[in-house]
């Protein structure tokens, strides 16, 4: 708040205490148009003033946890809150049409504007991708793998300067990093085209790394893929991505998987799902079979008079749950497979069992509950 008597806000902006966000926002408006610096150059000092008390008023009344407490506490209320009320630079982008387009507004209200960036940054993260067969994705496997990134300049201490030689402030900014020009009554800041915000400049550049703080070196990193995995699958590894500028904290690195076809293995979820052939033999009289599992070989009971395309699940023998939730399930559809040639005994003895088999060759009643099931499994 400006030095001085404390203002009504809500006199200020010349509404009631019951006005709507909308009603504040029109009547600062109205103000900011009114009480506009360069628009009382005969009276600019007075306009300031004006022009002050009605931005903090809006800065107040427009956000609801700082009219709450001035509602019930006024001026001190704020204070006691650390909510004065100060200045926001959105204000100005909330209003760009009155205000223009400006970069910042250094000391605008006592320095509490929009100050220059840090020179330290976060590093980039990185992105890796990892190819892997059906059976490292269905097991986990631990791997390494090499990485070429920028990391942190030893030679230099990550500053990019000659060692014994340091660093000194720039010249142009004085060291702020901003270079600060008067516009009307605005004060608009810009980054240091000499010292790219950074506030210093290099005297004689590190030979390691050319200036940059960073050089790229190629590192080998250890990775654990959890069993279960799926292609699109993304792992992130922490702290394992690019430096950060002048010392800054490294970025990820995002490893994304692609998991190969199975040969006969089809994958739904965590489920899986195989095609068995077997005789008619075998679908007539019931057999037990063995069959290729995720891992090993698993049993499986044909019961007699068992029809083609029957499915069979054997519970928790598909793949594990990468976060936890348990495995899935093996499901076999089986396919009875009619012959296609016959020797002559062969023949003889399929009419025999012919003759002997009556089937009334009429179509069967359509069982939609057994065909929206083969459709939700095979697609």
């Amino acid at each position: 708040m400006v030095k001085g008597a404390q203002k009504d806000f809500y006199e200020l902006l010349g509404v009631s205490r019951t006005a709507t966000v909308d009603e504040i926002k029109s009547a600062y408006r109205k103000a900011a148009l009114q009480w506009h610096p360069d628009r009382n150059p005969e009276n600019k000092k007075e306009a300031e003033e004006r022009f002050r008390e009605a931005t903090e008023a809006y800065s107040v009344l427009s956000d609801s946890q700082k009219r709450e407490i001035y509602d019930r506490y006024g001026h001190a209320g704020l204070s006691g809150a650390g909510m004065e009320a100060g200045f926001d630079s959105t204000i100005f982008q909330d209003f760009h049409d009155i205000f223009g387009d400006f970069f910042g507004f250094e000391d605008l209200f006592g320095g509490r504007g929009r100050r220059g960036r840090s020179r330290v940054q976060r590093g980039a993260d990185l992105r890796y991708d990892m190819s892997l067969n059906f059976e490292e994705a269905a097991s986990g496997v631990t791997t390494k793998i090499k990485l070429p990134r920028l990391e942190f300049c030893g030679a230099c201490n990550g500053t990019g300067a000659k060692a014994g030689t340091g660093v000194t402030t720039c010249q142009t900014c004085g060291g702020r990093g901003q270079l600060v020009s008067q516009q009307g009554f605005f004060m608009i800041t810009r980054t240091c085209p000499a010292c790219q915000g950074a506030g210093q400049v290099i005297r004689e550049r590190c030979l390691e790394c050319r200036g940059q703080g960073r050089i790229e070196r190629e590192k080998t990193i250890e990775l654990r893929i959890p069993p279960g995995v799926d292609s699109g699958t993304r792992l992130r590894v922490a702290g394992e991505g690019e430096s950060g500028p002048n010392g800054g904290p490294p970025g990820d690195l995002y490893v994304v998987l692609e998991v190969k076809e199975h040969p006969f293995f089809e994958r739904r979820g965590a489920d899986l799902y195989c095609t068995i052939p077997i005789s008619m033999a075998q679908a007539a009289l019931g057999a037990e079979l063995m069959v290729p599992g995720l891992t090993t070989e698993e049993r499986l009971k044909i019961p007699e008079g068992t029809q083609s395309g029957t499915v069979f699940r054997l519970k928790g023998k598909g793949l594990p749950d990468p976060h936890g939730g348990g495995r899935g399930d093996l499901y076999y559809h089986v396919r009875v497979v009619t012959p296609t040639k016959l020797t002559r005994e062969q023949r003889k003895m399929m009419e025999q069992l012919g003759a002997t088999l009556k089937v009334e060759n009429k179509p069967a009643e359509r069982d939609s509950s057994l065909l929206e099931k083969m459709k939700d499994i095979f697609g």
